[in-house]
């Protein structure tokens, strides 16, 4: 298994992760689909989505896999009007990653990121890991430090 580039970012900073690999398809690439190859709880499995703020800009909300986005919610925390998801064709050129392997971890810039609190109700959360078929086990108060993403409810 190779190291992805938030891999390599985690190593450098001190912080522990797992990698672990999971199958999936270009069919599926849903958190429901990782979190069934994981065998773990929905709520554990978070997923990255990129958003555009009218104001401010790309920003990341990192959300359990089976929750939806708040658009007037996620607007409002990050300190924007109004919000949307970022188009498909944008992510990769925004971000570095594409669809079922954005990871908040590694992006091309900083983006501001914004983490479900419920992410701190576990020991370890997964999120992806910067490429598809593999996710980071890690503690959600390491994830929300390194990548300086506040908490919000959504």
């Amino acid at each position: 298994m190779t190291k992805t580039n938030a891999a390599r970012l985690l190593d450098a900073a001190g912080i522990a992760y797992e990698l672990i690999p999971y199958d999936y398809t270009e069919e599926d690439l849903s958190a429901q689909h990782v979190a069934a190859e994981l065998g773990e709880d929905i709520d554990q499995v978070f997923k990255t989505l990129v958003l555009r703020g009218d104001r401010t800009g790309c920003f990341v909300c990192v959300i359990p896999g089976d929750f939806e986005v708040d658009l007037k919610v996620a607007a409002r925390i990050s300190g924007n009007k109004s919000c949307e998801m970022l188009h498909l064709r944008e992510l990769l050129p925004t971000t570095g990653y594409i669809r079922g392997g954005c990871s908040p971890i590694g992006m091309k810039k900083p983006l501001p990121t914004f983490v479900h609190e419920s992410a701190l109700l576990y020991d370890y959360i997964y999120i992806s890991a910067g490429q598809r078929g593999l996710q980071f086990r890690i503690a959600p108060q390491d994830l929300i430090a390194f990548v300086g993403a506040e908490l919000y409810p959504i």
